[in-house]
C-alpha cells in the first residue's frame, strides 16, 4: 500500500506538470509568482485499518487539520504538520444519574474509541495549475484512546468524563493527494484537498465496542486487544493560503 500511494503521487506530479506550465503562462506565474507563505487546511476523513487491525475494526471517521510552510521560493518543497481524530467505536446506553435519587433522572452514556495523531514531515507538489498533485511524508504519535462521558439527553452537554483505557506509539507514513484551485485571486487562494494517507501506528493496547464490563457494585472489567492498528484514510477538505 505505501508503494502504491508513492507511485500514484509519482503519476498525478508527471501528468499535471503540462496542465500547470499552460496554467502559468495564462495567469503570469513566473519565478517571481508570488505565492503564499504558508497553508492551513482542514478535512474530513473516512479510515480503513489495515492487516490484523481489520480483523477487529471495519472503519473509522473523524477529520483533521493541518499546516504547511513553503520550504523553497518557487513552493516545491514545504514542511507539513498533521493533526487529526478518527473515532473507531461508540456506544451509547441511558443510565440512572444516582441511585440515591433514583429513577427520576437518568442522562445518556457515551463511551467512544479514538485514535489521535500529531505528525510532521516534508511535502512536495506543484505550486500552480489547474490541477495540483502533491505527496509527503511524516513522522509522530499515534495515541488511541477510549473515553466515557455522560451528559444530559436535552441539551447534550457533557458534565463529566474519564479515560478508561489509553495507549500510544510511534507512527510514519506516506500520503498523496491533489489540490483543485477553486479561488486563485487575492492574498488567500482557496483549493479543495483531496487525498489518501497510508500510517503505521504499530503495536497497540485499546478497546473495542463492548471492552468494558459493569457490574453490580460499581466496579468495571476491560477487556483490552493487542494488535496493529496500521491503516488508509481517505480525505476531502479545503486549504487556504495565508500570508
Amino acid at each position: 500500500m505505501r508503494s502504491r500511494t508513492m507511485m500514484m503521487a509519482a503519476a498525478l506530479m508527471l501528468v499535471a506538470r503540462a496542465a500547470a506550465a499552460q496554467d502559468d503562462e495564462d495567469y503570469g506565474y513566473g519565478y517571481e509568482r508570488d505565492l503564499p507563505r504558508s497553508y492551513l487546511g482542514g478535512e474530513l476523513a473516512v479510515a480503513r485499518p489495515q492487516g490484523e487491525f481489520h480483523d477487529f475494526v471495519d472503519a473509522g471517521f473523524g477529520g483533521g487539520l493541518h499546516y504547511l510552510l513553503r520550504a523553497d521560493r518557487d513552493g516545491w518543497l514545504g514542511l507539513r504538520v498533521d493533526a487529526s481524530i478518527l473515532n473507531y467505536g461508540h456506544e451509547r446506553q441511558r443510565v440512572l444519574l444516582s441511585n440515591t435519587i433514583g429513577g427520576r433522572i437518568a442522562v445518556d452514556l457515551n463511551t467512544d474509541n479514538n485514535i489521535a495523531f500529531v505528525g510532521v514531515g516534508p511535502q512536495i507538489g506543484l505550486p500552480t495549475g489547474q490541477f495540483r498533485p502533491y505527496a509527503n511524508g511524516f513522522v509522530g504519535v499515534s495515541y488511541i484512546f477510549t473515553q466515557s462521558s455522560v451528559g444530559g439527553s436535552s441539551s447534550g452537554e457533557t458534565f463529566a468524563s474519564t479515560t478508561n483505557y489509553d495507549d500510544a506509539s510511534f507512527a510514519y507514513g506516506a500520503g498523496a493527494g491533489l489540490y483543485i484551485p477553486v479561488s486563485r485571486r487575492g492574498s488567500r487562494p482557496v483549493s479543495i484537498d483531496a487525498g489518501l494517507q497510508y500510517r503505521h501506528n504499530g503495536q497497540a493496547d485499546y478497546l473495542l465496542e463492548g471492552g468494558i464490563t459493569d457490574y453490580p457494585d460499581g466496579s468495571i472489567s476491560l477487556d483490552p486487544i493487542r494488535s496493529q492498528t496500521n491503516l488508509v484514510s481517505f480525505h476531502v477538505g479545503v486549504s487556504v493560503g495565508v500570508r
